[in-house]
């Protein structure tokens, strides 16, 4: 077992403390985690259901909506087609949606602390335009998902919007503004939650959950998302650990907040394949 990175924890804890944007629970938002789920797998057409009602209980939209990084994150949510293999189409006005929005977050402590560092470590372009230009394209230069095919996916899309392969996958989506949105159109139907062995169950403070859920026709056994906080602190964290390593795959085990984490990073060539945190415990345990 890998030991914790404390440079990056220390750096993560930094812009979780610098997140003005990050929705409080109970205050702007309420989950309601129900019932552990019970065992699935990948491609599982239906599994229990531990959860009857919704995950978000509800989520103040006028906060969400009045938050340019949230706002301009949101417009990007429908501009992809979620089934590989179907190659995307962009238009000149989401480019200017992707453009809204990395000027949206570059504006925020939160990019701007990530910049410095990686300034630091000479990995960044100290020109913010140019900065730009490497956070676009890691995130939103499409690419093939399989050898041969066509661009059909890019970071962004896997990450925070959600992706299924051949009807049967559910690839990526570890963004709750997604999920909530989603659940609330009932595209989305949450199974429970999952709990790792001999811990308490989670609570409706935590912002790091492992869940269970159902979108577009398949089951998703496992995945993990932070909850409430900003589009711009999950980017930051995600690109910093991107920039630092050119491994296939990369995980860092970090501690923010109460939160011991492994965050995974998987590469595309110069591109993000996926990103997502993996919940290791809470210190309230």
């Amino acid at each position: 077992r890998k030991a914790f990175n404390h440079e990056l924890s220390k750096l993560f804890n930094e812009m979780w403390d610098m997140d003005v944007n990050r929705l409080m629970p109970g205050k702007d938002y309420t989950i309601d985690l129900q019932g552990k789920a019970g065992a699935a797998h990948q491609g599982d057409r239906a599994v229990q259901d531990s959860a009857p009602r919704h995950l978000f209980h509800n989520v103040n939209e006028e906060r969400l909506k009045s938050i340019k990084t949230f706002a301009t994150f949101i417009s990007l949510l429908d501009n992809y087609e979620t089934s590989t293999g179907i190659a995307e189409v962009v238009t000149p006005e989401e480019i200017a949606e992707n453009n809204c929005f990395l000027d949206a977050i570059l504006a925020t402590e939160v990019m701007k602390l990530a910049h410095e560092y990686l300034l630091k470590k000479n990995l960044a372009k100290p020109n913010l335009a140019d900065f730009k230009r490497q956070l676009y394209d890691i995130w939103f230069q499409l690419y093939a998902r399989k050898e041969g095919d066509r661009p059909d996916s890019c970071g962004f899309e896997h990450v925070f919007v959600g992706e299924t392969r051949r009807g049967k996958q559910i690839l990526g989506l570890h963004n709750w503004v997604q999920f909530y949105l989603q659940e609330k159109r009932n595209q989305i139907d949450y199974k429970g939650y999952v709990a790792r062995k001999n811990t308490t169950r989670p609570d409706k403070d935590d912002q790091v959950l492992s869940i269970q859920f159902s979108w577009k026709g398949s089951v998703k056994p496992i995945g993990s998302t932070f909850i409430g906080v900003s589009p711009e602190f999950e980017f930051a964290l995600y690109t910093v650990i991107f920039l630092l390593d050119e491994e296939k795959v990369t995980h860092e085990r970090v501690k923010i907040e109460e939160y011991e984490l492994q965050i995974v990073v998987c590469r595309h060539g110069h591109h993000i394949g996926t990103a997502y945190p993996v919940l290791l415990s809470t210190s309230s345990e």
